[in-house]
């Protein structure tokens, strides 16, 4: 609690302000039965000692007091409530907006080994615990504070003994609630564990409800997700059950000590030390005070709650951050990239994905990685992008090293195409000024006509404010390509990384894209590199690099690897076949004929 304590410090005036707010709405709502003690004691029962317009008097200016007491009290609570909503929403989003500040510095490797949706469930259940916990907490502890201190004071001044017998149910009732609540504490920190994990198994399910639907696994997932339901439905119905034995006992308790109260109070008055007004003026407060009480199982509930959820919520917190140098050196327009001897293996790998990889790359050139599935091509394109950090060698950026490097600003200056065509809800428009918010349309249109979404656009009859759905499910594999290719060049990027970027067009898309990335590698100022799966996307390139087991085993252009007849000239051979009619090196083949 001390991290919730350490928020709650920036409100502190808004704090103070609800409890002199809480303050006033319950004391004034204790005068009350002060005054019905009065309009008891001095009219009720004596009546017949005034005239009927003193009676009359008398009274209506104590139902007049109740009355502007009651407007008092219930004026404050408003303003109670406006402002403890304002803390708890400021509060709330705060602890929200930090939770997602921290999440997105962290290391991408982090998000590798965590469901989608689980960093969001936690960062959902802390916002939604602290804030109904602040609010019972000033609702309910504070006020019922107020009211015990107000009626101490009040039964002391009756009699002497009343106040222990007031005093003596609090520590009981919270002694009581304590020991009860400890297996509330353990069985919500599963609760919370499993349907953090079911937020992430659904929201796992939904991304992918084309494969779910296409192959028939709706009612696989529904029964998964259904058992997953189903235990967190169990535990919650058991902690129901202690919470529901909590209350018992705490209304049995409660009913018992006052009761208690309520014969003493009659002895009293057979003993005629108390007035029956102060009787029933006592009578009421018991109300009062145990009233609130008996809310202490739910408070306590949703402090064991907001505990649990607190402790998640550190834990985000208390993951490392992505390593940024304190120093950061300005590299300005990037003008050459180099690997040297970079090695880099997975955690749960047993050989390395890659192994002493060294190459230059200049401003105006365009290289292109090739190799089978699992030669080190995506892994790579992380690397140098700053998603992983090399273990063995260095990665540098005009001649300075990655770790020296502000990679944030250096980002920003990429393009990337990935192989796993990444779109967002919404419009065109939108999903294109995700990198750059300033882009006009006539900029939008340009990187449109030279990604060849021609037939899109021709299709979008609201144009750029055509929707496209979450992750492009209203366009087709190839056209989610051709926008998220647009995305890239938008940017005007100084370093264009294609990740198998043309994996999911047609032979004759694949030509206009290869085209517009021939095009845009003769820019000067641009470093293209190229992961590429269709040896025909890279025929342009000044250099090619073939990996295999995470080695360069071959570096050159294509008519010099094919002359070579090694891994590429294999791959060439494999994807485009020996033609009868004219030997395989020289010019570009027909790629109508790529498998």
């Amino acid at each position: 609690m001390r991290l919730l304590f350490s928020y709650l410090r920036n409100y502190r005036s808004l704090v103070a302000l609800a409890l002199a707010l809480a303050t006033i709405n319950q004391v004034f709502s204790l005068l009350d039965p002060l005054i019905f003690r009065h309009v008891i004691d001095k009219y009720a029962t004596r009546f017949q000692e005034y005239s009927t317009g003193e009676f009359f008097r008398g009274v209506s200016l104590l139902l007049g007091a109740a009355v502007g007491v009651a407007f008092v009290s219930r004026v404050a609570k408003n303003f109670q409530d406006y402002v403890i909503s304002v803390i708890t929403q400021r509060l709330g989003a705060q602890l929200y907006a930090d939770g997602i500040r921290h999440s997105l510095d962290l290391p991408y490797a982090t998000f590798e080994d965590q469901r989608s949706g689980e960093t969001l469930g936690k960062l959902q259940k802390v916002r939604a615990d602290v804030e109904r916990l602040i609010a019972m907490s000033i609702n309910v502890l504070f006020t019922s504070l107020v009211g015990i201190v107000f009626v101490m004071i009040y039964a002391f001044s009756v009699h002497w003994l009343i106040a222990p017998v007031y005093f003596l149910t609090v520590p009981l009732l919270g002694i009581l609630s304590s020991l009860l609540s400890r297996k509330i504490k353990v069985i919500q920190k599963v609760i919370v564990a499993e349907t953090t994990a079911l937020a992430g198994s659904t929201t796992e399910s939904l991304r992918n409800i084309e494969l779910v639907k296409s192959l028939g696994l709706a009612q696989q997932e529904i029964g998964r997700l259904n058992d997953t339901t189903a235990k967190i439905l169990r535990l919650e119905l058991r902690k129901v059950r202690y919470l529901r034995s909590l209350s018992f006992i705490q209304g049995t308790a409660v009913n018992f000590l006052r009761t208690s109260i309520l014969f003493l109070m009659l002895y009293l008055i057979y003993a005629q030390q108390i007035t029956v007004g102060q009787f029933f003026s006592l009578f009421i407060y018991s109300f009062f005070i145990f009233g609130p009480l008996q809310e202490l199982g739910n408070v306590i509930n949703a402090y064991r709650e907001t505990e649990v959820s607190l402790a998640n919520f550190e834990a985000i917190l208390a993951m490392p951050k992505e390593r940024r140098p304190s120093h950061p050196v300005a590299i300005g327009p990037l003008l050459e990239l180099a690997f040297d001897s970079v090695g880099f293996q997975h955690q749960t790998a047993s050989s390395p994905a890659l192994m002493d990889i060294s190459f230059t790359v200049a401003r105006g050139e365009t290289v292109a990685f090739v190799g089978p599935s699992g030669a080190g091509k995506t892994t790579l394109v992380k690397l140098l992008v700053g998603l992983y950090t090399p273990q063995t060698g260095r990665i540098l950026y005009n001649g300075q090293a990655s770790t020296d490097v502000d990679l944030e600003r250096l980002r920003e200056r990429i393009g990337f195409v990935t192989q796993d065509t990444q779109l967002f809800a919404g419009t065109i428009r939108e999903n294109l000024l995700f990198v750059k918010p300033g882009a006009s349309d006539a900029d939008c249109m340009e990187v449109l006509h030279q990604a060849a979404c021609d037939s899109l656009l021709s299709r979008a009859h609201q144009g750029l404010d055509t929707i496209i759905g979450e992750g492009g499910v209203k366009v087709s594999g190839g056209e989610k390509q051709r926008l998220s290719i647009a995305r890239a060049l938008l940017r005007r990027p100084q370093l264009l990384l294609f990740d198998e970027a043309t994996s999911s067009l047609d032979s004759l898309t694949e030509e206009g894209i290869t085209a517009t990335i021939r095009s845009v590698g003769a820019d000067r100022d641009v470093i293209t590199l190229i992961i590429a799966h269709r040896l025909s996307t890279v025929l342009h390139a000044d250099r090619i690099f073939v990996l295999e087991q995470g080695r360069i085993v071959e570096a050159g252009r294509h008519d010099e690897l094919i002359e070579r007849k090694g891994l590429y000239y294999a791959m060439w051979r494999q994807q485009i076949g020996e033609r009868r009619s004219a030997p395989v090196p020289g010019g570009p083949p027909v790629l109508a004929t790529a498998s």
